[in-house]
């Protein structure tokens, strides 16, 4: 027994001491895995655009609907749906108080479109929010446009910020 515990104080300190092995860096950005576009929906590939300290991310775009259906009833559009499905992020270093209904659709004549309230409502899409600071949100956005329009540009408006309390300029982001 005393002759064997010299060998397993070696074994032991031996283990102990061996180089660790070398650990891979940590990732510089998130892996998000993929999701399928919804199947009337087109995916988006534009870069992102910056209104104020809010980020917009354009992902899908879905135009030509006829109706929307919600939880409880079918909505039919006086003219078309076009659906928008974007991220924002806030990438200043406080809150934004974020406003859906300001987000205005520009259609191939060059007339504003406001968000269709009741299309909202139906499909459960959020109104004003806080966007706290790091802060991501997705979401779809829904507009009633004439049957004869296009769509042809967003127009955002990320919200009062420090610098900007009054938010009145938006950005334009091309479809």
């Amino acid at each position: 027994m005393v002759r064997l515990l010299p060998a397993v104080v070696v074994l032991v300190l031996v283990s102990g001491c061996q180089a660790a092995a070398p650990s891979t860096p940590a990732p510089t950005t998130y892996e998000l895995p993929p999701r399928q576009v919804r199947p009337d929906e087109t995916a988006l590939k534009l870069p992102p655009a910056k209104n104020g300290d809010t980020e917009f991310t354009l992902i899908g775009l879905a135009a030509g609907l006829p109706s929307i259906t919600g939880s409880h009833t079918e909505f039919p559009a006086t003219g078309q749906f076009v659906r928008l499905r974007l991220v924002i992020t806030n990438t200043g270093t406080s809150s934004v108080l974020f406003d859906t209904k300001r987000q205005l659709l520009v259609d191939d004549q060059g007339a504003a479109h406001p968000p269709e309230e009741q299309a909202m409502l139906i499909k459960r899409q959020p109104g004003q929010f806080d966007l706290g600071h790091g802060v991501r949100v997705e979401f779809d956005l829904y507009w009633d446009i004439p049957k004869d329009r296009k769509p042809v540009t967003l127009r955002v408006f990320g919200g009062p910020t420090i610098t900007d309390m009054k938010n009145a300029n938006g950005t334009d982001i091309k479809l």
